[in-house]
């Protein structure tokens, strides 16, 4: 443990440790037998597993998204709690591995015997996890940002939920946004990982059908020391501009960075796992100024104002903190499944899921849980509409979602609209 918690301090989270919120070890292995879910007692404990990827190539997305975990628990608790008790976040680190996220949502689900799981982030670690522990042992899963597609056609019982829209529709997105720019010729480079692979698939086959022209196309390995290779032949006949979809804190940051130190490159486009405070870092805004990104995003509304309000009030800003909303929304659906459910039964707390997210039923809006739960407590139906948009999943556990447009400005990332496709 002392291991776990030197890594969470250089993570920049050790407030977390220190607040209270409990950290789950993740060494433990699938051989521990399942724990029963048996109701809470009344008055008693709840708690709510968060299975983040606190270590590894998304670690800078990490504290200001355990900021809203925490308001979110903190709301709850202070608007009268969870099925009479308080609500407890219990949190497991995936290391962003397969084996790390197997290892600690086990521990959450058997050890800690959660309801529900909020996470993971990674669509890698997310499948993982959904397949080899929340699925098989009936566990609600709600991940706040896993984008593959493959989680549309997942075979899960209806058991895994995901907040953000599928990288088939966010390639689709950034090639209309690419030729809407102007850019006829691009080079594509992309991560070989459960993430990368099928974005970049999705955008080159949409860029080509929109008569753009992909001169080179590389998938790449990660953590390389170097990318000098691939980037030759990326560069070979001077594309306009590189597309770049991998994370920044993995192959995306070495990437930009050796394109622009050997003159090849010096116009980027990516996605928001490039779209990370390490790449303005490392690689300097000037050097980004014609650059630009995708990320989901939220549509304007009074839940998306509301939730703001809470989040600066607690944490000064809500700026350039990517994800935070999706994460609020999904520990808010976790709770709210729970209360509906009247208990910890994990089979209850899963169909109690659409009840509270899809219509019908009166509207709950960010800091909205005492309300929520005078009406649960009275029997009557609830509709969240969330920080990033309406909760409407679809039979495959998919909401539409919206694609935001991002520049560097100053030491961080602006909005300049929303793209459809």
């Amino acid at each position: 443990m002392t291991d776990r918690i030197a890594l969470l301090k250089r993570a920049g989270i050790g407030a977390i440790l220190a607040s209270g919120l409990a950290l789950t070890a993740c060494g433990e292995k699938k051989e521990e037998q399942a724990a029963s879910s048996e109701a809470a007692p009344a008055g008693g404990d709840t708690k709510v597993g968060i299975l983040f990827d606190v270590t590894g190539p998304i670690a800078s997305f990490i504290p200001p998204m355990m900021d809203s975990v925490k308001l979110a628990e903190k709301e709850i608790n202070d608007g009268g709690g969870l099925l009479g008790g308080k609500m407890v976040t219990v949190v497991g680190d995936t290391t962003g591995s397969t084996q790390g996220a197997v290892d600690a949502a086990t521990k959450l689900v058997n050890v800690e015997n959660v309801p529900v799981v909020v996470g993971a982030l990674m669509s890698g670690t997310t499948l993982a996890a959904a397949n080899a522990v929340t699925i098989p042992t009936g566990v609600l899963q709600i991940s706040p940002t896993a984008t593959s597609p493959d989680f549309t056609s997942l075979k899960d019982n209806d058991y895994v939920f995901r907040i953000v829209p599928s990288d088939a529709y966010q390639g689709v997105v950034l090639a209309k946004l690419v030729l809407d720019q102007g850019i006829k010729t691009v080079a594509l480079t992309y991560a070989n990982n459960d993430y990368a692979t099928p974005l970049a698939t999705g955008f080159a086959e949409a860029y080509k059908k929109g008569g753009g022209t992909i001169a080179a196309e590389v998938k790449h390995e990660e953590k390389q020391q170097s990318y000098a290779a691939e980037l030759g032949t990326l560069a070979k006949d001077k594309p306009e501009a590189l597309v770049v979809i991998a994370y920044a804190g993995d192959s995306g940051t070495t990437i930009v960075k050796e394109a622009l130190e050997n003159g090849l490159f010096n116009r980027f486009i990516g996605t928001d796992g490039l779209r990370d405070n390490k790449l303005i870092e490392t690689i300097g805004a000037d050097n980004l100024k014609t650059s630009f990104f995708t990320s989901p995003s939220a549509p304007e509304s009074d839940a998306a104002k509301a939730f703001d309000a809470l989040y600066t009030a607690a944490y000064q800003t809500s700026k350039d903190k990517i994800f935070i909303g999706q994460t609020y929304d999904s520990v808010m659906l976790a709770a709210l499944a729970v209360e509906k459910a009247g208990s910890t039964d994990r089979a209850k707390v899963k169909e109690a899921l659409r009840e509270v997210a899809n219509a019908p039923g009166e509207k709950i809006m960010p800091g909205e849980w005492k309300k929520a739960k005078e009406l649960i407590d009275a029997g009557k139906d609830v509709d969240y509409s969330g920080a990033t948009g309406e909760m409407e999943f679809d039979a495959n556990g998919d909401i539409p979602g919206v694609i935001g447009h991002f520049v560097v400005e100053g030491n961080g990332y602006k909005q300049v609209g929303l793209v459809n496709p």
